[in-house]
């Protein structure tokens, strides 16, 4: 016997409000809804079913459209083409994901290049080359200085407190940095959780080389970073621990543990 549920109850289990639940009935996410004698909706269980899935779609940055077409598959009641295609979905996304951070690393680094040189000149007329309105000011170092990129909530420390959660990179070169870690990563088979960190293990396909430098030249800028490449049974493995405060920073750039 299927269970009929008013609006409001299919609201309250779903977690949708109920101009949600009318909205999609509207455009088709969910089929029409039957009506009781007196004109209320109602619901069954397969209805909670499908929302439960859109649920899950809209958590894994799906689209209203991508979630009509994902719907298709679900109908057939078969999972092998629904996972399918949210895994290709997915893999998009997190493409996508991965290319936001670097174009927010990225700004990150110009805003706080921005900041700086807004506080190093005050012209006593208009604004010219030296104040940061315009242009960003010529360095007059010979050699280029270290820039501090922050890179999570946590505020800079002083040097006589803990390491910094900072990159000393600059913009152009730590874009580059995060594209170089990206290809990198495309080699490891998994990864595990270790204390205050990640454990990726890499595919034999691997380029060693590469590892060790690249862990090599980010233990060199992001100190508050800890690296450690073991070899044992497990195989090639990359562990890299940090801070509680910058766990995120982990987990955004070399992945979370399954």
């Amino acid at each position: 016997m299927t269970t009929a549920y008013k609006i409001k109850d299919v609201a309250e289990r779903s977690g949708f409000s109920a101009a949600t639940l009318r909205y999609y009935e509207e455009i088709g996410l969910l089929p029409e809804s039957s009506r009781t004698p007196g004109g209320y909706r109602t619901y069954d269980d397969h209805t909670l079913a499908r929302l439960a899935f859109i649920s899950r779609a809209k958590q894994l940055g799906c689209s209203l459209d991508e979630i009509a077409d994902l719907t298709l598959a679900w109908e057939g009641g078969s999972c092998g083409p629904v996972q399918d295609r949210l895994r290709i979905a997915v893999a998009e996304k997190l493409a996508t994901a991965q290319q936001q951070i670097v174009e927010l690393l990225t700004l990150t680094s110009e805003l706080q290049t921005a900041a700086a040189s807004l506080e190093a000149q005050r012209p006593e007329d208009a604004c010219d080359d030296t104040c940061g309105c315009i242009t960003v000011p010529t360095a007059t170092d010979a050699a280029p200085q270290p820039q501090f990129i922050r890179l999570g909530s946590k505020p800079l420390l002083s040097e006589a407190d803990d390491v910094p959660i900072a990159c000393t990179l600059g913009s152009d070169s730590l874009k580059g940095r995060i594209e170089d870690w990206q290809h990198l990563l495309r080699h490891v088979g998994r990864r595990e959780p270790i204390d205050h960190g990640v454990r990726a293990v890499f595919k034999t396909s691997a380029p060693l080389d590469e590892l060790m430098r690249l862990t090599a030249a980010e233990q060199d800028c992001c100190q508050f970073l800890n690296f450690a490449i073991t070899v044992d049974t497990r195989g090639i493995g990359l562990e890299v621990t940090a801070p509680a405060g910058a766990l995120p920073i982990v987990q955004s750039l070399f992945g979370t543990p399954a």
